[in-house]
């Protein structure tokens, strides 16, 4: 059984997790782990593995029933009660680059955009499920310490970008994506190392003129590149031009 518990950002809970807990690696078990852009930008770095092989490896890609966008979830180990493949016995092996989800919970965070000034609203809740005794006599934190102390606010930053698109899908394509619009999205925001080779090396943003700043950045920082890749979606899918990178570029 779970229960879901509104929290403020100022208010306090009580929570620690650790090998001496009985519960120790279950809540690695049996998931239906979403994979966000900048997760699997972290983990293939991590395990110094290129995208296309990572995501072969690893994952699985549907499309979401509503927005019709690819999908990307962590593909478990079936052999071994369905745990996720980097859990070990002392842990996880690639914990400095656990997915968000992993880094937030006990904490869940929703976003709510006034529809009147575009402004967003966070809105976090504390996750208390049986199995997990992390409650009891952990240590005290705001929501605002959890959030720093986890490293938390560049994949929110990061997350908060893909909404943008998904809310942008709603809005002005509803429906499913032709294929090659697929795979657009699936390669700017999934597939980091092909985009970078289609940049520099097929030449799809050869016609606009773009910061050649930015192009030597995105050669060799992968944060970057990904924000490149976000900002590309909405301009190649929506015509969106108000990203910084698109600004005054036009097809010549």
């Amino acid at each position: 059984m779970s229960d879901f518990i509104p929290i403020s950002i100022k208010n306090t809970f009580n929570f620690s997790c650790n090998d001496d807990l009985a519960c120790f690696n279950q809540c690695c078990r049996d998931l239906n782990q979403f994979l966000t852009p900048y997760d699997i930008l972290r983990i293939k770095k991590n395990l110094d593995m290129p995208s296309d092989i990572f995501l072969g490896k690893y994952t699985t890609e549907h499309y979401g029933p509503e927005t019709g966008l690819p999908v990307i979830s962590l593909k478990a180990d079936s052999d071994d009660g369905l745990k996720c493949p980097f859990v070990t016995s002392t842990g996880c092996r690639i914990y400095k680059d656990r997915p968000s989800s992993c880094r937030m919970y006990p904490l869940a965070r929703g976003l709510a955009r006034s529809r009147e000034t575009g402004i967003l609203t966070e809105h976090y809740m504390i996750l208390k499920e049986d199995h997990c005794k992390g409650f009891r006599n952990g240590q005290t934190r705001t929501v605002e310490q959890w959030i720093a102390d986890q490293g938390i606010a560049v994949y929110n930053r990061m997350n908060d970008m893909l909404l943008e698109i998904i809310s942008m899908k709603n809005r002005l394509m509803p429906g499913p994506l032709d294929i090659k619009s697929r795979l657009t999205f699936h390669t700017a925001c999934y597939n980091l190392d092909i985009f970078r080779k289609h940049i520099f090396e097929n030449g799809i943003m050869d016609h606009l003129d773009l910061n050649p700043e930015t192009l030597e950045s995105v050669k060799s920082d992968d944060t970057m590149l990904l924000e490149l890749g976000l900002q590309w979606i909405k301009y190649n899918l929506f015509g969106d031009r108000n990203s910084t990178a698109f600004q005054g570029t036009g097809r010549k």
